[in-house]
């Protein structure tokens, strides 16, 4: 793991830093690179706005690791008033969920009582729970397979940078349990994830293919790749065209405000694509992650502000694509 990226998963566990980060009005201007906006209206102007493009979303409010039950009953009514927002403007749009923002750091059935609460407001359609840090995945595990058994509309993420995510798989798609496939950006040891990037890329392309082949066999839930590395996108599209698997049986998801020429060209191709669009006011951790997964994604924001600034500092922070080179293997 190169210093960079380690400097930057160092920063997203200090408060203190996010705090005195998140108080600079240009690292502000910096987020928004990836963050429409702070309040659930932004999210949602962009959501309607990919829509028009024929591209599907996710919504995620920010926060993670609560402490309070309180907390966790604030989050579970700001997702529900999100799922109401969702369906009275007919967007096709799911919700991605962190289990520390439920409470499991709790203990208790917190996590487990949240996701309750929510899965009916979402009319059937699919709420993803995402993958945090190693420590936290047989308990998401376990917790997917409870709700599971009288919600199917849940689904969850795996990280190919762990090594235990092959057996992992064949545990979700045996259960017909949803996935969601990233690389993973946390940092882990040696022991727990693979290091090197060339070795992650080997691997997701491995555990991609699997489950392209669950969904051909008709196995599991509904796939998704998230990814911006368009050289695995490649792959997984020519494997699909060989095992027959139709481009709208599985999605491939990226982040909001990049690589959004890849994204068009995927939809005019005949392929799924579901942007993720983050909000909130707890940003900083996810920022920091966000850079991690490719260090040089710091020097471009560094770049697009000074340009910014140059020209007045007008404009919309997403209306160009002058980061995509540099952000293009960028990854949830």
């Amino acid at each position: 793991m190169g210093l960079a990226r380690q400097a930057l998963l160092w920063a997203s566990r200090r408060k203190w830093l996010g705090a005195k980060f998140q108080a600079w009005s240009f690292t502000r201007r910096a987020s928004r690179r990836f963050l429409p906006g702070e309040d659930l209206e932004a999210a949602l102007e962009a959501v309607v706005k990919l829509g028009d493009e024929g591209i599907s979303s996710l919504i995620t409010l920010l926060g993670e690791n609560v402490s309070t039950t309180a907390e966790v009953q604030d989050v579970v009514r700001q997702y529900q008033t999100t799922l109401c927002q969702i369906q009275s403007r007919a967007a096709d749009c799911q919700l991605s969920i962190k289990p520390t923002q439920l409470g499991m750091d709790l203990g208790g059935d917190s996590c487990e009582q949240g996701l309750f609460a929510l899965l009916p407001h979402a009319a059937g359609d699919l709420v993803w729970v995402d993958m945090e840090s190693s420590g936290y995945v047989d308990r998401t595990l376990d917790l997917i397979e409870t709700v599971n058994s009288t919600h199917k509309n849940i689904g969850v993420c795996l990280q190919a940078y762990l090594h235990r995510t092959d057996g992992d798989l064949d545990r979700l798609v045996s259960r017909g349990i949803p996935v969601r496939l990233v690389k993973g950006a946390y940092r882990e040891p040696a022991s727990v994830a693979i290091r090197k990037k060339k070795d992650v890329d080997v691997n997701y392309l491995k555990l991609g293919c699997r489950l392209l082949d669950a969904v051909a066999a008709g196995k599991g839930g509904p796939a998704a790749f998230a990814t911006h590395d368009m050289n695995l996108v490649r792959s997984i599209q020519e494997y699909s065209v060989k095992r027959s698997v139709p481009g709208d049986a599985f999605e491939f998801e990226m982040l909001y405000g990049v690589g959004r020429e890849h994204q068009r060209r995927l939809v005019a191709e005949g392929f799924r694509v579901r942007v993720l669009v983050s909000y909130g006011s707890a940003w900083f951790p996810w920022y920091m992650r966000r850079l991690a997964e490719r260090p040089a994604n710091v020097w471009f924001v560094a770049r697009s502000l000074v340009s910014r600034w140059g020209s007045g500092g007008g404009g919309d922070p997403t209306a160009s694509e002058p980061l995509n080179s540099g952000l293009s293997k960028t990854v949830k």
